[in-house]
């Protein structure tokens, strides 16, 4: 896997660049506007071309992107769905711009309406979104959830039944989060555990649809259904769980993103990513 960290773009996206070269990343994650903002202000010229500047460089493999916290594409006709696919047509737009390639979605959540209902509602939201954005090349990476309240992606079936309804699947994709798996129920810390859940995908929906990965360890407990990040090693998966999947040949060439807590000074995001490297087996900061 090729290791990084989502970065903040506090002072312009090439700064995200910049932060993530001082803590070794090889690929990083960023948020294309304000995160807990429906809608924001387009990249500028000269901050597009900055970002893509710094990227020029060519030792940030790769940026991607996350969508606001606020899009609940499983929600109900209403104020909060409209404004929902706007942002989420506004985000791809974005990326567009910064030739950011693919965005994780969380699935949404339901709201009491049923999984199978949430699941109808976000693929007709996606095909809103993508029939808006349809010249673009931008994709959507489904993530998988810890299942908390009426969350969808706790299931690998949610995810597959997205892919199944929605009009245009070649525009999406899936990013897989350790923490997540491991809260809503899947023991991924033994080879058997994580290869059944890549198994149960390959099965449902096809493991090239696999983009990213988040490395996050778990602070809480196997299938407590709460979505609490920890360091790596730090948490309920500990070492030698993340050993086998930071080995797993099959997504050497993966970008795989941090989402850990950390420090102004990013020593946080420094730590993990050595740990990481050391148990893939891999010397110096970078290879």
């Amino acid at each position: 896997m090729r290791f990084g960290a989502h970065m903040s773009t506090s002072g312009g996206f090439h700064k995200a660049v910049q932060r993530g070269r001082q803590a070794g990343c090889e690929v990083i994650q960023i948020f294309v506007k304000n995160n807990m903002r429906w809608l924001g202000k387009p990249p500028g010229e000269q901050d597009a071309r900055l970002f893509k500047e710094e990227l020029g460089r060519g030792d940030i493999q790769m940026v991607f992107g996350h969508t606001g916290y606020l899009i609940n594409p499983a929600s109900p006709a209403g104020p909060n769905r409209t404004s929902s696919i706007q942002s989420l047509i506004q985000e791809i737009e974005f990326a567009a711009v910064l030739g950011v390639p693919f965005l994780v979605l969380h699935p949404g959540a339901h709201l009491g309406a049923g999984e199978q209902q949430g699941i109808r509602r976000a693929a007709a939201a996606l095909d809103e979104a993508f029939a808006a954005t349809k010249t673009s090349k931008v994709r959507i990476a489904l993530e998988n959830t810890a299942g908390q309240g009426s969350s969808l992606g706790g299931k690998i079936e949610h995810l597959a039944g997205i892919f199944d309804k929605v009009n245009n699947p070649g525009r999406l994709g899936l990013c897989i989060d350790t923490a997540h798996l491991f809260e809503a129920g899947f023991d991924i810390r033994a080879a058997a555990g994580w290869d059944a859940v890549i198994k149960s995908i390959g099965k449902l929906i096809g493991i090239r649809q696999i983009l990213a990965f988040h490395l996050n360890d778990s602070k809480t407990p196997l299938g407590s259904r709460v979505d609490r990040h920890e360091h790596i090693g730090k948490g309920h998966i500990g070492l030698d769980g993340f050993r086998r999947i930071v080995r797993d040949a099959r997504f050497a060439k993966h970008p795989a993103s941090l989402e850990t807590r950390k420090s102004p000074d990013l020593h946080e995001d420094v730590a993990n990513l050595a740990t990481l490297r050391k148990l893939a087996g891999r010397s110096g900061a970078k290879n």
